[in-house]
């Protein structure tokens, strides 16, 4: 089996260290180098970079880079993007809590490399999603909408970009007509049926969950997801690092990678 070379921006953080201890596992794939501004002890087996510019300047005996996975914070996305094109890489773009700007880059440089970009790399996540919208298919607009998502005290950005993703696919079925609602205490009025509420919860070590919430009269439909550690975003990651290798240009997501198995 071929192995996909894989660079790892944000190598040391927390799903950093999760992938490459996958990585290791693994024969399909190998981390050839990572980036990141390490404040505590960088993983083992590869040379660990604090800019993009220096990575030209390893010694290699795994070869060049023919992917990069991005797990680390939305303002090195510039960088990556600029990186990426010139040197015709395709990018993982798995950083959470992008804003509609960044987002916007990471489409258009999809015209020029392949770029896998997705709210969520969990499996289970995207078939959450699916079942949300073959919901919308079946209950229209007889029922109200609302999304729950929980994370840990320490995540910065709220709601979280899954929670966000579930409400597009939803709203994409209603031909984006439905209006977010993200706080409820500043009107004293009632429910809107044209609103799909967001919620957000911070607290302790929860990973991340997500439900979908179908309330009509006098019954309730709820769609759930529960993640009980990082390593169903890690592999995910992985797999699409592995399926973006020697793609065409083109923006890419999970529902593309799970066509392909």
């Amino acid at each position: 089996m071929k192995t996909t070379n894989i660079v790892l921006s944000g190598a040391c953080g927390k799903m950093g260290r999760v992938i490459a201890e996958l990585v290791e596992q693994r024969a399909d794939c190998q981390i050839i180098a990572g980036i990141d501004i390490c404040e505590s002890t960088p993983p083992e087996g590869f040379s660990v970079v604090s800019k993009l510019s220096e990575l030209s300047g390893l010694s290699s005996n795994f070869g060049k880079p023919e992917v990069i996975i991005d797990f680390s914070h939305p303002s090195a996305l510039t960088d990556l993007l600029t990186y990426c094109k010139t040197k015709n890489i395709p990018l993982v773009a798995a950083t959470t809590g992008y804003n509609n700007d960044e987002i916007s880059q990471i489409k258009n440089a999809a015209a020029q490399i392949p770029v896998f970009f997705s709210g969520n790399m969990s499996l289970g996540i995207n078939l959450l999603q699916d079942l949300a919208k073959r919901a919308v298919r079946v209950l229209g607009e007889q029922f109200d909408i609302e999304i729950i998502e929980k994370h840990h005290n320490l995540k910065k950005d709220a709601p979280s970009g899954t929670a966000l993703m579930l409400a597009d696919s939803i709203n994409s079925e209603f031909v984006r007509k439905k209006q977010y609602v993200y706080d409820r205490h500043t009107a004293l009025k009632s429910r809107k049926s044209s609103e799909i509420g967001i919620h957000a919860i911070r607290g302790g070590t929860i990973v991340g969950e997500h439900e979908v919430i179908f309330a009509g009269h006098d019954e309730v439909i709820s769609l759930s997801h529960s993640a009980l550690s990082k390593e169903v975003f890690a592999v995910g990651a992985i797999n699409a690092a592995i399926f973006l290798k020697n793609k065409p240009k083109g923006l890419y997501d999970m529902s593309d990678l799970l066509s392909s198995i």
